[in-house]
């Protein structure tokens, strides 16, 4: 097995656990306080605005229709292809939104036409299929049903680890979770990247990636307590860290040149999720090492927590 950092290091990482708890909170608040002073540069996807489907006669380069629409006065301008290649869909904000929606419905067609005189050039004419308004009630719903599926996936993983493990290991799991998905979100607070439903998706990744690499953490303290009965709980998390601390930065070496890869030659339509999935990965590896193991600390976990587990084990054992 490759080790980067050798297995048998002893790194005294959880004498950090009051600084480290500290600094968690502090980003967490400042996070949280971001957010709602800045908000989120939401993207069509949630505010609404016009949908275009547009035919080319031949397949176009989505970056030169992407700066063609930006040359055009229509910024931030979400251009993907679907179906055959010579078919786009672009969504966008009209120049000038009609009230009403029967006023946008139709601005929304006036600008699907403007689009494709913009975008059509000699031997490849651009035809409007489809241009219609995407109202904000449908942003909303989808926002709300975005807050829903965050809080599905955080009792999922609260309900699961409190089986696998012990409710102080999901309380330490979930609170570390939730701090790299808050920061993942003051991130984009912060710099106003737009966000859309592939970012969504991006943060709902990290989530994973974050439960993941703290569980492998977490089963190795389980592990620890069984078998070194006489050391302390600190001694025990500092070596379960230590021993894991290998595995967790490869992996994340490796997870991040990925979606590295994927920012930089996925095109602008997942840049988004990579970005996200990207500052999650950062995150979630320091978190899991210095944030993870000092809660466990802070809620006073012990091998007590674990023998009733192990005597039911034992028992099994013994029987025929």
């Amino acid at each position: 097995m490759l080790y980067l950092i050798p297995y048998n290091t002893r790194y005294d990482l959880i004498r950090l656990k009051t600084l480290s708890l500290i600094i968690a909170v502090g980003l967490i608040v400042a996070g949280i306080a971001l957010m709602a002073v800045r908000g989120f540069n939401f993207a069509l996807d949630f505010t609404g605005g016009t949908v275009a489907e547009l035919q080319f006669e031949q397949a176009p380069d989505l970056e030169v229709v992407r700066a063609r629409l930006e040359a055009g006065g229509y910024t931030n301008a979400v251009v993907q292809t679907f179906g055959s290649a010579n078919d786009v869909v672009v969504r966008l904000q009209p120049k000038a939104l009609a009230e009403g929606e029967t006023a946008a419905a139709a601005a929304a067609a006036a600008t699907g036409g403007a689009i494709a005189d913009l975008l059509s050039e000699p031997g490849n004419r651009v035809y409007v299929v489809r241009s219609d308004f995407v109202g904000p009630q449908v942003g909303q719903e989808l926002a709300t049903n975005g807050v829903l599926a965050l809080a599905f996936v955080v009792f999922g993983f609260l309900i699961y680890i409190t089986i696998r493990f012990e409710w102080k290991f999901a309380v330490a799991a979930i609170v570390t979770t939730m701090h790299d998905v808050v920061l993942v979100l003051a991130f984009f607070a912060l710099t106003q990247r737009e966000f859309d439903l592939t970012v969504l998706a991006g943060v709902l990744s990290v989530l994973g990636y974050s439960i993941n690499d703290t569980i492998v953490i977490f089963d190795r303290v389980r592990e620890n307590f069984r078998a070194l009965h006489k050391i302390e709980p600190t001694e025990v998390l500092n070596r379960s860290v230590n021993q894991t601390l290998s595995r967790t930065i490869i992996t994340s070496l490796i997870a991040f040149l990925t979606v590295l890869a994927l920012y930089i030659y996925g095109g602008s339509s997942l840049e988004g999720m990579a970005a996200a999935q990207m500052v999650g990965i950062v995150v979630g590896t320091l978190s899991s090492i210095f944030i993870a193991c000092p809660l466990l600390l802070w809620l006073k976990v012990s091998k007590q927590d674990l023998l009733p587990k192990i005597r039911d084990e034992a028992e099994l054992e013994r029987r025929p």
